[in-house]
């Protein structure tokens, strides 16, 4: 990804889980949003 956030996310939830998720959501078609320096993954 070209996301600096997601990298940030993955050094939290883990590089694997957080890349796994962030691909099934590009299949998916899922829309990605930035509010400032947060992201909630449900």
């Amino acid at each position: 990804p070209r996301s600096t956030l997601i990298m940030l996310v993955s050094a939290f939830g883990g590089r694997e889980l957080v890349f796994k998720a962030y691909q099934e959501a590009v299949e998916k078609l899922y829309r990605f949003y930035s509010f400032g320096d947060a992201m909630l993954i449900l």
